[in-house]
């Protein structure tokens, strides 16, 4: 990303980036990360395909695509790893709502991420968007993850076969 597109970004995202329920996003493990750091990647794979392809509401799809996972684990309750995927985007949505007031918009963009699992079926190419830079991210997230973990495993094995007292 380039300096100024760098520069765009953090103008478009400093008030959610510097809200305290936002930053406390960092507590929430996610696809082998925190769930912010997980929002902050699919809002920048948005916002660059956005500006790529010069879409008309860019700042709106990039906020609500940064928005689109904005809960907390103890907000879902004892929900089933399942009933998580198909509840979370619309408890995000509320949350987006009531912490940044978005519009019908960004709130299709939100509760449509999740789409096939929700069936709420996305309305608008910035919601399908969105959608997609979430798969990408949760994919590349969850594949770095699982080779770091593959990893440090074959490390550990090695070493405990180093030192292993015959």
């Amino acid at each position: 990303m380039s300096i100024k597109r760098k520069v765009d970004f953090e103008y478009i995202v400093a008030d959610i980036l510097s809200n305290e329920k936002f930053k406390s996003l960092n507590n929430e493990l996610h696809h082998g990360i925190t769930r912010y750091e997980h929002s902050i990647r699919v809002a920048r794979y948005t916002y660059c395909i956005a500006k790529t392809f010069r879409m008309n509401k860019c700042v709106e799809t990039t906020r609500a695509a940064l928005l689109h996972d904005f809960y907390n684990d103890k907000e879902l309750g004892n929900e089933t790893s399942t009933q998580r995927l198909s509840s979370h985007p619309f408890v995000a949505s509320q949350n987006a709502y009531k912490y940044f007031n978005i519009d019908n918009f960004q709130k299709d963009i939100i509760e449509a991420h999740m789409f096939p699992v929700t069936k709420k079926l996305p309305k608008t190419k910035e919601s399908i968007l969105v959608s997609l830079m979430d798969k990408v991210a949760a994919v590349y997230e969850i594949g770095n993850y699982k080779l770091a973990l593959k990893l440090s495993m074959a490390l550990i094995f090695i070493y405990n076969i180093l030192t292993i007292e015959r």
